[in-house]
């Protein structure tokens, strides 16, 4: 008589208290124990504004809530302002976003723009440069932190329009390019969202429009983006 094996279980689907590439509330709170800021704003667009759909296993929270959330358990008194609205280029967020965002008197400010741009006819290179260094630079000289975001590469995932692919690709290194280059020209942190990341090639942290974050991947992107800030604080 054969022994035969018993047919292997199905994997338990990730949650955000198991999945690897994401920080739990404490750890968050934890790498930003030493945090200074306690007004902390953003700007952008739907990046920004934080566009997504639930996941069982993760809360429905962007990725600007996660590090509003980790602050707030560190510094008392923390408030935060999010400006950001879907469809807009840089111009547009820096037109009607920049002096909200200041009046605010922000410590911290994220800016997030230039992904409506890419995805035009004609990507303006040199406009969303401007732009974003006009932000930048208007916090910076407010005395605020401030962080520009890299974009993940949905090509990586296989989403996209297979013949704009390649095109799209090449243009969100150089947005994410840009957006370093600003960050760096003014002092500031950019965060970079990796295409090599095994995350970032796994179609499950989009929603259904597959241009968008879920909420997995607004977990994913929260916890880059609060390693970024515990690296920027520990290079001051």
């Amino acid at each position: 008589m054969t022994e035969t094996t018993p047919a292997s279980t199905a994997a338990e689907p990730l949650t955000e208290w198991t999945d690897p590439a994401v920080l739990t509330a404490a750890e968050s709170a934890a790498l930003l124990a030493d945090a200074p800021w306690k007004r902390m704003v953003t700007v952008g667009d739907s990046v920004a504004e934080g566009v997504r759909e639930p996941v069982p296993g993760y809360r429905d929270l962007s990725w600007t809530d996660r590090v509003e959330e980790a602050l707030g358990a560190v510094t008392d008194g923390f408030t935060a302002l999010n400006l950001g609205r879907r469809d807009l280029v840089a111009a547009r967020v820096a037109a009607e976003q920049l002096g909200p965002a200041l009046e605010f008197g922000p410590d911290l400010a994220f800016v997030v723009a230039g992904g409506n741009d890419m995805l035009r006819p004609h990507f303006d290179e040199d406009e969303v440069r401007r732009e974003l260094a006009a932000m930048v630079r208007a916090f910076r000289s407010a005395g605020a932190d401030v962080a520009t975001i890299g974009l993940l590469d949905i090509t990586a995932a296989g989403l996209g329009p297979a013949r704009f692919r390649e095109v799209l690709s090449a243009r969100t290194r150089r947005l994410n390019e840009l957006a370093a280059e600003v960050a760096a020209e003014h002092g500031a942190c950019h965060v970079d969202n990796p295409p090599g990341h095994p995350v970032a090639a796994d179609p499950g942290i989009y929603s259904a429009d597959r241009l968008h974050l879920n909420a997995r991947g607004h977990a994913f992107a929260a916890a880059n983006t609060v390693r970024a800030l515990a690296a920027h604080l520990a290079s001051a």
